[in-house]
């Protein structure tokens, strides 16, 4: 009987030792330690997300691309791509970095990106380029090429000595439109560009160097019909033409002048830009352009902009950046403004910025901007690096 009251006596003493009040408790204390994980992971993902979020993504970011090209080789926006020139080669990429194609430009190359088009040349060489790095025209023209414009349907050759240049129309398989050259003797061409419906419609900006004093003089044409119009815009240093509905925004020093294709200014849409310089502008479906200003000493070669402007229609806005900047533009409404560490935005309604980090690797400063793709990315430099980076919306 005493061995049988032992072993009742052990039998109770085990089941009161599995008595959770009677002991130390495991389930509680694992529960407690998945409790403390769950808290560790939502504190980690909330920091990675606002990290994220400061670092300037935002809807349809597909992050930062560095790009295999370097600062001094004309790095270019070209539709959704990006042109660079390595001195040799004229290479495309994505946005985001990866290699279309390259074409052989030769050494000295110059080139202009139009629409859908790419012209080169170098001396007396002329190459005309589609999106698809294919050339559609070759040909060792009749003089130095001075410089290409390329439009939707033409494009326009300057040849021969800076003060006895012609210019030649082509269109893009290399067939050549139209030839001018008496209009220009004596005279420098500064620039040319197409407007009005699919291009067909072309100015230039000319100088007079032998006058008395310096004058512009802004020529307009229906591309292969006749000349359409002549005027004299003065001294000032004209460097800039838009067009926007049906009417042609011409940009100097001193002066903001509307023309119609003929040449007809009207005198009440001038406006005043003395001590500003268009750095960019947007082109709208519908409604008027909306055209970015910069303090004109602030534009130099190294950049380090604290104001900007904006004119639309016949009103203008200022806008101050809360700090120096190297570049900045308008694109879908918004105007962007590229800080060594920092990314502005803002509506063009507002002139509240918002600000986020530039998403760019630790300790890398912004240097220049050299403009946006059509898909949304920003191409900047930190030093000769090159980087792509998504904007926030």
């Amino acid at each position: 009987m005493a061995r049988a009251n032992k072993r009742g006596s052990d039998q109770l003493y085990r089941s009161r030792s599995r008595n959770p009040a009677r002991q130390p408790q495991p389930e509680k204390q694992r529960v407690r330690q998945i409790r403390s994980w769950i808290l560790l992971v939502t504190l980690v993902v909330g920091a990675l997300l606002a990290y994220r979020f400061l670092r300037g993504s935002g809807p349809g970011d597909s992050g930062t691309a560095r790009l295999p090209c370097y600062a001094n080789q004309n790095v270019t926006p070209f539709g959704d791509g990006v042109l660079y020139y390595d001195g040799v080669n004229l290479h495309c990429l994505s946005s985001t970095g990866t290699i279309r194609w390259s074409f052989p430009a030769g050494t000295e190359a110059s080139f202009f990106a139009g629409p859908s088009h790419i012209a080169v040349w170098s001396g007396m060489q002329m190459y005309l380029v589609d999106r698809n790095g294919n050339s559609t025209y070759n040909e060792s023209m009749e003089g130095p090429v001075q410089f290409v414009r390329v439009g939707e349907r033409y494009c326009a050759v300057v040849v021969g000595q800076d003060t006895e240049p012609k210019l030649i129309v082509k269109d893009l398989q290399g067939a050549q439109i139209d030839v001018e050259q008496e209009a220009y003797s004596g005279l420098m061409i500064l620039d040319t560009g197409f407007f009005g419906e699919q291009g067909d419609y072309l100015w230039t900006l000319s100088l007079d160097v032998f006058g008395t004093a310096p004058n512009t003089i802004m020529n307009t044409f229906q591309v292969g019909k006749m000349n359409t119009g002549e005027v004299s815009l003065g001294e000032s240093l004209t460097y800039q033409v838009v067009y926007e509905n049906t009417k042609l925004r011409v940009f100097n020093t001193q002066q903001c002048y509307t023309f119609d294709y003929k040449c007809v200014q009207d005198t009440n849409a001038t406006m005043l830009v003395y001590g500003w310089k268009l750095i960019d502008y947007e082109l709208p479906e519908r409604g008027a352009a909306k055209m970015l200003l910069a303090p004109t000493s602030q534009t130099s070669s190294a950049q380090t902009i604290t104001e900007l402007r904006v004119l639309e229609g016949s009103g203008e806005k200022r806008y101050t950046l809360p700090t120096e900047c190297v570049g900045a533009c308008i694109w879908r409404g918004n105007i962007y403004a590229f800080g060594a560490e920092y990314l502005y935005r803002a509506d063009v309604n507002s002139q509240r910025f918002f600000l986020s980090g530039m998403p760019l690797p630790e300790n890398t400063a912004v240097t220049a901007f050299y403009g946006i793709t059509s898909d949304g990315r920003a191409l900047v430099a930190a030093g000769e690096t090159v980087y792509s980076i998504a904007l926030p919306r």
